[in-house]
């Protein structure tokens, strides 16, 4: 009953709202169910019940259950967020509508993809999700937002079909007779067209993630896009990309585990690479937000592909990410509002100006940094510690290197627009403590995730990080 409610509530809230017209009550219905998705969520923590009336398409395993706490509890931050701005600004009441129907449709394909037992279902859920949050990337009357919008269609569309072709690749490469896609039962990539179907697979999911070599849609879709389809976009598709390559790494290190590794290892490793010389040139806020997201996903690919030893860092890492990014994002377009311009040059004084919204983007840069007590901080130890033990020496000093000029890229850009002197004196209304709860919420979570996890989370890292590493 959990699985069904879990789908089936954000798309027939989705539909409602599309079919009846209200003039009020939009933003509640969608923060209602944002609401109860998170509960529901929340409930499965501790105790797990299963997918029994979607079985064998669903299931919740330990899997399913840590993402979706996360994303759920990430979607109903920015929906208050969103609920919040129309309530200020009542002009933004129809575009409140069209995010509330898009993103519910969004939502509950997001629980699609980190429920489906069936590879290729979980294809499809994903693109669901690409479908229902491309059309939030407009803004009404930018040629430049339309034109980030197609431009991530196509490379998310580009994408998942290497992955629908691996999967062809990879069941043709098992030989004759019917494969199944279940994920306890997948085809094992052997042979050319094996090996060749899981290479395909992977470099399709990493595009959806924005790792190198097919990165170039991110950072312009992030810049274009509004405040809180960029949280989304970061901190919730990001994870149902990723939570489909763990499910492919689960079924098939052990057969494929050296050529998962090198790829992973290697596009990783590329990524960190442009991303790190992309924040040294970079002078647009959102654009040095979008390259650090790069260079995470970078790190992550790095510990996926140690594997050993890496596994619960990078998940601690992820769900880190998650809540950083959801910050940073919705904090940038506070920023935008208030200076109108995303040039980081013009940009100062933000601690004196916007108090709240400076402390936000210095703890969320701290955090983005690997500064302790995060869980980004010990999560990036883990992975360096296992990378180093796994004889990658050569990648493990270049990381090094490259983590460390990110580091000054990054700090010497925005910390001068928190601390330094104000160039303009508009005065805006204080802000209220209902406007920034969203962003209160999430920096709980991620201080938690450094100073005490949760036992019930607690369990789930390490029963995740478990499966990632078995018969490795």
């Amino acid at each position: 009953m959990t699985a069904l409610v879990l789908l089936a509530l954000p798309l027939a809230a989705a539909l409602a709202l599309a079919s009846v017209t209200l003039k009020r009550g939009v933003m509640l219905a969608m923060s209602s169910v944002a609401l109860a998705c998170t509960v529901l969520a929340a409930t499965q923590l501790a105790t797990a019940t299963e997918a029994k009336l979607l079985a064998p398409w669903a299931r919740l395993d330990d899997t399913a259950r840590l993402f979706l706490f996360v994303v759920d509890g990430i979607y109903l931050g920015v929906a208050s967020y969103v609920w919040n701005r129309v309530h200020t600004t009542p002009s933004l009441e129809s575009e409140g509508r069209r995010f509330a129907v898009l993103s519910l449709v969004f939502l509950s394909a997001t629980n699609a993809v980190m429920m489906a037992n069936h590879l290729v279902v979980q294809w499809l859920a994903l693109e669901a999700t690409t479908l229902a949050i491309a059309p939030l990337v407009i803004r009404p009357g930018v040629t430049a937002a339309r034109q980030a919008s197609w431009r991530y269609l196509l490379f998310s569309s580009i994408g998942l079909g290497l992955v629908l072709l691996g999967l062809s690749c990879v069941s043709r490469g098992a030989g004759d007779g019917a494969h199944g896609w279940f994920l306890d039962a997948l085809p094992t990539p052997e042979g050319t067209w094996g090996r060749l179907g899981l290479a395909l697979v992977v470099l399709g999911l990493g595009t959806k993630l924005g790792l190198a070599p097919m990165y170039s849609w991110l950072p312009e879709t992030y810049d274009e896009a509004p405040p809180a389809v960029t949280a989304l976009l970061g901190a919730v598709q990001f994870n149902a990309a990723l939570v489909m390559l763990l499910r492919v790494v689960q079924a098939w290190r052990p057969t494929g585990g050296a050529l998962l590794t090198g790829l992973l290892l290697a596009m990783g490793l590329g990524s960190v690479l442009v991303s790190t010389a992309s924040l040294i040139a970079t002078r647009n806020l959102k654009r040095l937000l979008a390259y650090a997201s790069i260079n995470h996903a970078g790190v992550i690919a790095i510990g996926l592909g140690v594997g050993r030893g890496a596994s619960y860092g990078v998940l601690l890492y992820v769900l880190s990410n998650a809540y950083i990014k959801a910050i940073l994002f919705l904090t940038a377009g506070k920023m935008k509002s208030y200076y109108r311009t995303k040039d980081t040059a013009r940009i100062q004084g933000l601690i004196r100006d916007l108090p709240y919204s400076g402390v936000f983007l210095m703890v969320g840069t701290f955090a983005l940094l690997g500064f302790p007590p995060f869980g980004s901080f010990f999560g990036e130890l883990l992975i360096l510690s296992a990378l180093g033990g796994s004889g990658q020496t050569l990648i493990f000093a270049a990381l090094c290197v490259l983590a460390t000029m990110s580091f000054v890229a990054t700090g010497r850009t925005v910390f001068p627009m928190i601390w330094g002197e104000p160039k303009q004196t508009d005065t805006w209304p204080r802000q209220t403590l209902r406007s920034v709860s969203p962003k209160l919420l999430f920096l709980v979570a991620l201080i938690a995730l450094g100073l005490y996890v949760p036992p019930a989370m607690e369990g789930l890292l390490k029963a995740v990080a478990a499966t990632l590493e078995a018969r490795q």
